[in-house]
């Protein structure tokens, strides 16, 4: 048997990591300012996460969720107060399709209703629900084409509301910073109006944080700095530092029944351990804190940068969720920078870098990149 071939590769083994940092085969060292698509949030390897592991391993990896789980507790009380939610419920599962997917449902459930409204270029998953709600009909199977959703340029408040006016909207669906769409930020007066909205015309608004959360943004969810509560958030990614976990928040509006929503793997133990212990590392190293200032710095370096290199032409995001602009294709880019100053970052659309970092990033590792982001521009 091969593998599906579905990913296109860089010819890269890789096969250590350590905070910022990841080896190959042959021992080159790299420097990672992509985390894995955002997954990696208190670094790769943390001594802390490892024990925590390793330790739970001794004793239970995995059991149903036809019996009590205290871990899953401890995570949903620890990640209530870190997070500003303690009123809030919590359903553990797997993975951002997933999380949305479980979100979406239970608007659906709530209301009654089965129209979506989801933002142009937005990306919420690649399966069933999540997939119909990502704009991007290469990856929408004609199974998945059912129309519920109807896609709307985000900040475009007098849309949304137009289409919430029809009453016949289940949820609406936001990121708050785009990630695959390009670092585009929903401003304060477009979420706080359609909060607004939805409110009056009966429908769930779903805060999308899978990639722009966790402390991505330099506060625990991004739309904190918008100054709204939606009724549903959804996470995944940094919360289990590369384990496979996700998770629903949802307000205390919602009343669970038994056999509503479920899941077989989800919120075992080997996940909420991996959790707790990224919970951890973020309260002892203030990794929110260190995301705001570190990437307050990183955005300002890039703007400088941007000042002598005609080829960047604007720099996007908040925290450590960047996007750098370009006048050239980032394909040709992101090659030299793997292969010629052994760096790691990500792509929007064609043109567009996305840096999306380990938490832990210093002002030292944003000096090194742009040392070496800046040999690169040279060299085009």
């Amino acid at each position: 048997m091969k593998l599906f071939d579905v990913y296109p590769l860089f010819d890269i083994n890789i096969v250590k990591g350590k905070g910022c940092h990841v080896w190959d085969d042959k021992g080159q060292e790299y420097l990672d300012l992509y985390g894995g698509h955002a997954v990696i949030s208190i670094g790769h390897c943390h001594p802390h996460y490892i024990e925590k592991m390793n330790n739970q391993l001794h004793l239970l990896g995995f059991y149903s969720n036809s019996v009590i789980n205290k871990l899953q507790q401890e995570l949903a009380e620890r990640l209530g107060h870190i997070s500003g939610y303690d009123d809030y419920q919590l359903f553990l599962v797997n993975s951002g399709a997933e999380a949305n997917e479980n979100a979406l449902k239970l608007a659906s459930f709530h209301n009654g209703r089965t129209r979506i409204l989801s933002a142009e270029k937005a990306f919420h998953g690649r399966t069933s629900l999540a997939v119909e709600a990502t704009d991007n009909p290469k990856i929408i199977a004609p199974i998945n084409a059912n129309q519920h959703t109807t896609y709307l340029p985000l900040n475009d408040l007098a849309a949304w509301e137009a289409e919430l006016a029809k009453g016949d909207v289940c949820a609406c669906i936001i990121e708050c910073i785009q990630g695959v769409g390009g670092i585009h930020l929903a401003t304060p007066e477009f979420a706080q109006g359609l909060l607004a909205a939805c409110r009056k015309y009966g429908t769930t608004l779903i805060c999308d944080e899978i990639q722009c959360g966790y402390g991505r943004s330099g506060k625990f969810f991004a739309h904190q700095w918008l100054g709204i509560r939606p009724d549903i958030i959804t996470v995944a990614k940094g919360i289990g530092n590369g384990f496979p976990m996700s998770g629903v928040l949802i307000s205390p509006e919602f009343k669970p029944t038994y056999g509503q929503l479920g899941t077989t793997f989800g919120g075992n133990h080997l996940a909420c351990t991996a959790a707790l212990a990224v919970l951890d590392v973020f309260e002892e190293e203030h990794l929110v804190e260190n995301a705001r200032d570190v990437g307050d710095y990183f955005i300002q370096q890039l703007k400088l940068l941007q000042a002598s290199e005609p080829h960047i032409t604007e720099i996007r995001g908040r925290g450590l969720m960047i996007g750098v602009v370009l006048d050239v294709p980032q394909k040709d880019l992101r090659t030299k920078l793997i292969h010629e100053q052994h760096c790691f970052t990500g792509a929007a659309s064609s043109n567009i870098l996305r840096l999306l970092p380990p938490l832990v990033l210093s002002r030292a590792d944003v000096d090194d990149f742009i040392y070496r982001f800046r040999k690169v521009l040279h060299s085009l």
